[in-house]
């Protein structure tokens, strides 16, 4: 046994239409209703979907239980749909090969209260009513957006994120927009040896570290990466408080406000979370990405 390793299971939450391509289904739902909808789904359940943005993540996440003793990683599908509608996507969950078996499908109600019966340490949705609800209700969340997606460098899972208001909660952004750069600065500066307070993804990074201490870091299936817009001097307390919480970070990239998008391509990234939004379109031209709808630049 690997030092650190426990049995946790991670469990990821993700809604059909960030898992498989609804964009066709969900143009009809919006244009002439519920009962059209209801009737276009059956009438091709037994068409196989294509594969959404987050299909590749979900995909590699599943895979890793096959480099373990037993399955530590399980996806739950949290729905819009009824069962009727359902049915065409867990035909085409079969088709692809995905080992999913539980799911909740709320018809038209919000699937968030499910979470903690379910007990997931992220839930992914395009949603971003839902994704916002989850988040205040405690749970890593993000909305999935439209682009990118679907690419692989290789089976490795890899996965980046932002870090205030991501990771870590979003304290010092706050001196940021309230009193500018300077003012940030020298406030990082002076904390450098405080930790930061963790942010609403933080169990889940903590989930990820967990999962891969069951393996080697040469062999691990899964990469981490923190892509974020500080740079030195306010590197320092980042580090120390990832040092505090005993969470492996893989890569750090410090980039002092350029543009993300080419780092997370370089990188290989999977998804990327961030809270800002202009950030997230830029991200999502080259990888696929969830925006995160929490602290200062959400308000």
């Amino acid at each position: 046994m690997l030092k650190g390793q426990t049995k946790k299971k991670l469990t990821v939450a993700i809604s059909s239409m960030a898992l498989f391509d609804l964009v066709e289904s969900n143009t009809i739902f919006e244009n002439e209703g519920t009962e059209a909808y209801c009737a276009y789904q059956i009438a091709r359940e037994d068409e196989t979907l294509a594969p959404g943005v987050a299909y590749l993540l979900v995909k590699k996440l599943l895979g890793i239980n096959g480099l373990l003793s037993e399955p530590l990683v399980e996806v739950i599908l949290l729905s819009r749909n009824s069962a009727d509608t359902g049915l065409r996507i867990f035909n085409s969950i079969k088709q692809h090969q995905l080992d999913i078996k539980r799911a909740a499908f709320t018809s038209g109600q919000t699937p968030y209260g499910y979470i903690s019966a379910f007990g997931a340490d992220l839930f992914l949705s395009t949603d971003p009513e839902d994704v916002r609800k989850a988040l205040e209700a405690g749970y890593a969340s993000a909305t999935i957006l439209s682009g990118k997606g679907g690419e692989s460098m290789g089976d490795q899972l890899r996965i980046a994120f932002d870090g205030d208001a991501v990771i870590f909660s979003d304290e010092s952004e706050r001196i940021y927009k309230e009193e500018g750069l300077v003012a940030f600065t020298e406030n990082e500066r002076q904390a450098a040896k405080e930790p930061l307070s963790g942010g609403p993804f933080k169990p889940f990074l903590s989930a990820l570290h967990n999962l891969q201490s069951h393996f080697t870091d040469k062999d691990s299936p899964v990469r981490t990466a923190l892509v974020t817009a500080r740079s030195a001097p306010a590197h320092e307390r980042v580090v120390r408080t990832l040092r505090s919480w005993d969470i492996r970070i893989d890569e750090a990239l410090f980039l002092g406000g350029m543009p993300k998008g080419e780092f997370l391509k370089s990188f290989g990234a999977d998804i990327f979370f961030d809270d800002q939004t202009s950030h997230c379109e830029s991200a999502s031209e080259h990888v696929a990405t969830g925006h995160v709808p929490h602290g200062v630049a959400n308000e």
